[in-house]
């Protein structure tokens, strides 16, 4: 069984001589028996996995375990890993695909609470802004982003809200990163249409896609 770091500050033998062992270093020590290097992997990616999960399934403690299950399904399936690529984007793949594969078993929508984890049920302080008002802009992103397919949905939510790259998240489709600035630019320009169809501000937009033009990825 795999295990997950109770404290961030863990760590396991990451660096030899000073010098921080790579992914494919501690992917061949793992293969050749050494089952304590997995341990390394799993301290490297754990946090950034589970945000990646929460965005998706917007459960803390279910991020943790879908990502439980995803470092455990990469262990087993290590001999089927190209070495030649990058673990990181192998690994987000599958944790991706079971957070979205969990969401059509439930046959959720999937996409409330986008941004955070559910809002206090707190009264809001009269010295600061009414809270309400944030949360009925995130509840309008989010009808909208249930509108867009999945395929562009995904792509979305992984460049805009957790800020990889073109190339990462071509790693992580397997796809070619044309195809995913493709994918980016219609997601985006879906998200643009949908939402001044709603007649909303067009400024959030702007915040929510990071303030570019739509089409600046495929430039």
């Amino acid at each position: 069984m795999i295990l997950m770091s109770k404290n961030e500050a863990g760590t396991t033998d990451l660096e030899e001589s000073g010098v921080t062992l790579s992914d494919a270093r501690l992917v061949e020590d793992v293969r050749r028996g050494d089952k304590d290097a997995y341990g390394g992997l799993v301290t490297r990616y754990e946090r950034r996995l589970i945000g990646v999960i929460l965005r998706f399934v917007h459960e803390t403690e279910l991020s943790r375990d879908l990502a439980q299950e995803t470092f455990l399904r990469a262990f087993e399936r290590l001999d089927q890993f190209d070495p030649s690529r990058r673990f990181g984007p192998w690994l987000f793949r599958i944790g991706v695909n079971l957070a979205l594969d969990y969401l059509r078993r439930r046959k959720r929508r999937g996409w409330t609470s986008l941004f955070s984890e559910s809002a206090s049920e707190k009264s809001p302080d009269p010295s600061t802004d009414d809270p309400r008002q944030e949360i009925d802009l995130r509840q309008e992103v989010q009808h909208v982003l249930e509108q867009i397919p999945e395929k562009y949905r995904k792509v979305l939510v992984l460049r805009d809200l957790e800020n990889f790259s073109t190339s990462e998240i071509a790693a992580i489709e397997n796809r070619k990163e044309a195809t995913i600035r493709w994918r980016l630019a219609e997601a985006r320009t879906r998200f643009q249409k949908l939402w001044e169809k709603r007649n909303l501000d067009q400024d959030v937009v702007d915040t929510f896609l990071g303030g570019e033009e739509f089409t600046d990825e495929l430039s």
